[in-house]
């Protein structure tokens, strides 16, 4: 049996309809982290979808309670007599809140619906049916050769959009279990729909809220109004003073001194084409004599999320006592985000806001990793898809999003590929996620190929171990 074989199996898994049976199932199932009525549902998804699942593919499962106390987590493990390297993929079982009644035409976010070339429902991007396509492709290579010639590891947690509350400490605690050569795994949308990618890591991400508190109540508009500090008015200024009116930040530790050369050089190709419903780049927003490629995978960028001030719902005649805006920094490698918010605090002071009071969010922060675009992994991954594909894939150095890469990349010590099957305008976190028909035959087309190749045996690794 060929590469080939196991690529047009991979194809047929899609073409018979079994990957959308089977991720219609897994798509039923409600397991929004964020909700703690769905803890059964939670638990539902890894004893009785993903365990039986990868016992079919002849792996050992082993479930894991969080050491946080949040979603459980199931490790799964194929060993194979004489076999290298060792893999170790990932996903996450837990969606966004499903938002019913707010999708297009009535549809649920727990029923998987074709229309035309998507496929809607909550995970159907993020991230369900990314770890089912490259569940899919595993069992078309075992089913065309046999065996898979490689160790293979999975671990799927529950708990991914609430920050992954316990995967670190569960790696700490496990390491020589999750010991590997390579970290392969899929999430995050592809640079265009129909360009296969692959990102080596993740943007940072830091959160905070800035407020100003000067009173405590509100006064009439008209008999205080020209007297009394407005606290909103000083906010939006403060605010201001941190980027230019197009949206340089201005806070220089928040950004990298310089482009690495291999980061300009991967990102030279690349072109942001989010799809149909993607909304247009504003070209002259950002940091200036940066590629729009440049400004989202190679630099930092600062977003006032929320701001309010006073009653919004139902604005009255009176000062409002107070404002508070809920802003974030996505960051990359060549910056410390230890030195964010002091590097904040010193500029507002620098510019008459002492006043605006800095609280750094309690959750939800993440570390920026990069790998190098010249690893030998990658230079291996992005030819094993040319090969699948007929194309070289974009190589992205890290998304422009975040994940817990940092886990894998600096606590495991591994190189991390990301090999993503969604694009930027799934809707993914919102009303009418949905996957393309055409991005998830295609990954499975690709990751059937890496596969086969990890099986193959002239990896990085094997090279390695031969000099």
């Amino acid at each position: 049996m060929s590469r080939d074989a196991a690529i047009a199996a991979a194809e047929a898994y899609f073409d018979d309809g079994g990957f959308v049976r089977d991720l219609a199932r897994r798509v039923a199932i409600p397991t929004e982290s964020q909700n703690p009525e769905r803890a059964e549902a939670l638990m539902a998804y890894l004893e009785g979808e993903m365990r039986p699942s990868l016992e079919l593919l002849g792996f050992h499962c082993r479930l894991f309670a969080n050491p946080a106390g949040a979603g459980p987590l199931l490790f799964a493990e194929r060993q194979e007599e004489g076999a290298a390297p060792t893999v170790l993929g990932y996903g996450h079982g837990d969606v966004i809140r499903g938002l019913e009644g707010q999708w297009v035409d009535e549809l649920s976010p727990w029923r998987l619906e074709e229309r035309g070339e998507r496929l809607y429902g909550r995970g159907t991007a993020d991230n369900k049916g990314q770890h089912s396509v490259n569940m899919g492709a595993l069992a078309a290579v075992l089913r065309t050769r046999g065996r898979l010639g490689f160790n293979a590891k999975f671990l799927i947690e529950t708990g991914e959009e609430v920050g992954s509350p316990g995967l670190r400490e569960l790696c700490a605690s496990h390491r020589e279990l999750l010991a590997a050569d390579l970290f392969l795994a899929s999430d995050g949308p592809r640079v265009a729909p129909e360009r296969p990618t692959l990102f080596l890591g993740a943007r940072g991400i830091v959160d905070f809220r800035l407020s100003v508190n000067l009173r405590r109540g509100g006064h009439h508009s008209g008999n205080w109004g020209g007297l009394l500090a407005n606290p909103g008015i000083i906010l939006a200024h403060a605010i201001a003073s941190i980027t230019s009116a197009q949206g340089a930040i201005r806070v220089r530790a928040w950004v990298p001194a310089h482009l690495p050369n291999s980061v300009r050089h991967a990102l030279a190709d690349i072109a942001i084409e989010g799809g149909p419903d993607a909304p247009a780049i504003d070209p002259e927003w950002g940091e200036p004599g940066l590629s729009p490629a440049e400004r989202v995978f190679g630099w930092s960028s600062f977003e006032v999320l929320a701001f309010k001030t006073g009653n919004p719902d139902a604005p009255v005649n009176a000062i409002p006592p107070s404002a508070f805006a809920h802003c974030q920094i996505r960051y990359v490698v060549g910056t410390d985000p230890a030195q964010f918010l002091p590097a904040l605090r010193r500029h507002l002071d620098a510019a008459g806001f002492s006043m605006v009071e800095i609280t750094p969010a309690e959750k939800g922060n993440f570390a920026a990793t990069r790998l190098d675009p010249e690893d030998p992994w990658v230079t291996w991954t992005a030819q094993s898809i040319a090969r699948s594909t007929g194309r070289p894939p974009a190589i992205l150095p890290n998304l422009g999003g975040s994940l817990p890469n940092d886990i894998f990349s600096e606590l495991l010590d591994l190189p991390t590929v990301w090999v993503p099957h969604s694009y930027a305008a799934c809707s993914q976190h919102a009303p009418n996620e949905h996957l393309l028909k055409g991005v998830a035959r295609s990954g499975l087309a690709i990751m059937a190929g890496l596969y086969w190749d990890l099986g193959d045996g002239n990896t990085p690794q094997s090279a390695q171990r031969a000099r």
